[in-house]
């Protein structure tokens, strides 16, 4: 496979080969301890706490331009590096961090799809080599089409129906019985399908097969816009990226419900 070739959903055979091209930098948002004790060969330990800005009421929120910058010349970004993001719980951090590269508009990336689960699960080589690379001098910008949204644009379209709210939280935070704000709920009209519901745990927690026909039985068909949120743009990152991965026009709300939860003119349904 060429480097031009590599397709946003890669498995781990497919990954494998790749190792060996210097364009291609996996990035792996595992614990330390998990990455330390064997990781895929050449791959980045990245934390993910980097991706977020960490400040209440909103942690999820975007760091500083100048963190951004910091953080991509660190890994080493060019405009031809192709990002491959894994981590050892599913994808929310390394959907994140594909998030991220898609805001500022690097757009050559992909989830290796199960990540550390499906790449051990396969019996391919781990490494405990320190890996350093050498860093960029990239300029990071946000880019005009960045997939996200915040609470007053949701706000300012609650009522027109041209917009979907995706709420990748647990039935118990949507339905209110779990508060983890100063108001507990959901957004109005938002449709709750929790992130991990998309992970197959038969297939090492892979994006199951029949997410489209899954997500079409609650109402998220990809006909409107949608706009994905949990409680800190987490679980939400996974979820942002398998609409993406089927085509759906999403954006995401990284304010997210600890942001919405405690504003103080906010509507919520529970």
């Amino acid at each position: 496979m060429e480097v031009s070739d590599i397709p946003l959903i890669l498995e781990p055979e497919q990954l494998a080969p790749l190792l060996e091209h210097e364009e291609v930098r996996v990035v792996d948002l595992s614990s330390p301890q998990n990455y330390l004790a064997g990781h895929i060969p050449g791959a980045l330990g990245l934390p993910f706490q980097a991706l977020l800005a960490g400040t209440p009421p909103a942690p999820g929120k975007l760091p500083s331009i100048e963190r951004l910058t910091q953080i991509f010349r660190a890994i080493g970004l060019t405009p031809d590096t192709h990002i491959v993001a894994c981590d050892d719980e599913g994808g929310g951090w390394a959907g994140r961090l594909l998030w991220t590269l898609e805001v500022i508009g690097h757009k050559k990336y992909s989830y290796l799809n199960g990540g550390m689960h499906a790449w051990k699960g396969a019996g391919l080589p781990l490494s405990t080599d320190d890996v350093s690379v050498t860093p960029s001098d990239i300029e990071i910008t946000i880019a005009a089409d960045a997939p996200m949204i915040d609470a007053d644009q949701i706000q300012q379209r609650l009522d027109s129906h041209d917009l979907q709210i995706w709420d990748a939280r647990s039935p118990g935070e949507y339905s209110g019985e779990k508060v983890l704000a100063m108001k507990g709920g959901h957004i109005p009209g938002a449709i709750n399908c929790d992130w991990t519901q998309l992970m197959d745990p038969q297939r090492d927690l892979r994006i199951r097969t029949d997410a489209r026909e899954f997500l079409a039985k609650l109402g998220i068909d990809g006909n409107k816009e949608i706009a994905t949120h949990c409680q800190s743009h987490h679980r939400s990152a996974f979820t942002w990226l398998v609409g993406k991965s089927l085509g759906f026009p999403i954006v995401a709300y990284p304010g997210s419900w600890s942001e919405w939860g405690n504003l103080p003119d906010t509507p919520v349904e529970n």
